[in-house]
C-alpha cells in the first residue's frame, strides 16, 4: 500500500469517528446546562418553622427563581438531625437531593459514635449561606451585667448556676460548654425539648443563663425581659451592635451557628459549581441579604472548597468540646 493510500484511509477513518464523538460530547454538555430539569428536594432535618427551615425556604425560593425549577423543602426531623442527614447520604448523587446543613452536622460527628455515615466523607460541600450568633442572656435576677462580672459571679457560686438549652448537642449547649471550658466555671446544663421551653424556664428563673438562638431570643432582649451579656460570634452582630462578643473577654471564643448546602458525595462537579454560583449570587442580592440580616444572620459567600475547609475546622473544634464536657447523646 503506498503512502498516499494509507493517508487517505487514515483520514477517512478519523472522519467517521468524529461525528460519533461529537453528539456524545454535546449531549453531556446539554445535560449539564439543563440542570435542573425536574424539581430538586432540599432536606431540612428539623421541623418546619425553625431557623433551618426558614433559611432553607429563603434560599429555595431564590434558587427556584434563578434556575426555573422548584426547590421543594422537605422536613425530615428526628435523631438530632441524623435521620434527615442519613436520608441524603443514601440519595442518588445527581444534584436532585440536597441537605440544608447546619451546626448539628459537625457536632454529631463526635457526639454519636455509631452513625451509619461520615459527614465529611459522605457529603460534598456546595456552598455556605450564612452564620449567626447565639446570645448569652441571663435572667434579670443575676447581678452580672458583663461577661467578666458573670465569670466572677459563677466562680463565687460554683455549681449553683444552671444554663438551659434546646437539647443535648444543640448549638446552645455547645456554646455553654465552650464557655465553661474557656472561662473555667462550673455550671449545670439543663436540656429542654426545644428553644421555647428553655426560654420559658429562663424567664421563670428555673435556669439563670442561656445561649439563646438569635431569632427566638432577640425579642426578649429588646423588651428588657432578659439581659444580653454578649454574642457568641467572633465579630459583633449587626442586629445587636452595642453588645460585645464573648471573644472580647475570652480570646478565641467563636460559637457561630452556620447554614449551608451539601450534596451526596460524587455529585457532578458541574452541578455543584452551578449551585454554588447561584447561591453566591443570592448572597450578593440586596433583597435576600436584608432578609437574612433581619433574622440576625450574616452572609457567608465562598467556594465549595472554602465551605469544605470550614466544615472540617468546625468538626475538629466541636470534637474538643464534646470530649472536654463528656457529652453523650441520649
Amino acid at each position: 500500500m503506498n503512502i498516499a493510500r494509507r493517508r487517505f484511509l487514515h483520514l477517512t477513518a478519523t472522519a467517521a469517528v468524529i461525528p460519533a464523538v461529537l453528539p456524545a460530547l454535546s449531549g453531556t454538555a446539554r445535560a449539564e446546562d439543563a440542570y435542573p430539569s425536574r424539581p430538586v428536594h432540599l432536606i431540612v432535618f428539623y421541623a418546619a418553622g425553625g431557623g433551618n427551615d426558614i433559611i432553607a425556604r429563603l434560599m429555595g425560593q431564590w434558587l427556584s427563581q434563578r434556575l426555573g425549577q422548584s426547590f421543594v423543602i422537605e422536613n425530615r426531623p428526628g435523631g438530632g438531625g441524623n435521620i434527615g442527614t442519613e436520608y441524603v447520604a443514601r440519595a442518588a448523587a445527581d444534584g436532585y437531593t440536597l441537605i440544608l446543613s447546619s451546626t448539628a452536622n459537625v457536632v454529631n460527628a463526635s457526639l454519636y459514635p455509631n452513625l451509619s455515615f461520615d459527614f465529611l466523607r459522605d457529603f460534598a460541600p456546595v456552598a455556605s449561606i450564612s452564620y449567626e450568633p447565639n446570645i448569652m442572656v441571663v435572667n434579670p435576677s443575676v447581678p452580672a451585667k458583663t461577661v467578666p462580672e458573670f465569670i466572677a459571679y459563677a466562680k463565687a457560686n460554683p455549681g449553683k448556676l444552671n444554663f438551659g438549652s434546646a437539647g443535648i448537642g444543640s448549638s446552645q449547649q455547645m456554646s455553654g460548654e465552650m464557655f465553661k471550658m474557656m472561662a473555667g466555671v462550673e455550671m449545670t446544663h439543663v436540656p429542654f425539648r426545644g428553644t421555647a421551653p428553655a426560654l420559658t424556664a429562663l424567664l421563670g428563673n428555673q435556669v439563670q443563663l442561656m445561649f439563646g438562638s438569635m431569632p427566638a431570643t432577640l425579642p426578649y432582649v429588646k423588651s428588657g425581659k432578659l439581659r444580653a451579656l454578649a454574642v457568641t460570634t467572633a465579630k459583633r452582630s449587626d442586629a445587636l451592635p452595642d453588645v460585645p462578643t464573648v471573644g472580647e473577654f475570652l480570646p478565641g471564643f467563636d460559637a457561630s451557628v452556620y447554614y449551608g448546602i451539601c450534596a451526596p458525595k460524587n455529585t457532578p462537579a458541574a452541578v455543584i459549581d452551578k449551585l454554588n454560583k447561584e447561591i453566591n449570587a443570592g448572597l450578593a442580592d440586596p433583597g435576600l441579604k436584608k432578609k437574612l440580616l433581619d433574622l440576625g444572620s450574616t452572609v457567608l459567600p465562598g467556594s465549595p472548597a472554602d465551605f469544605g475547609k470550614f466544615l472540617a475546622n468546625e468538626t475538629e473544634k466541636w470534637a474538643k468540646v464534646v470530649k472536654f464536657a463528656h457529652i453523650k447523646a441520649e
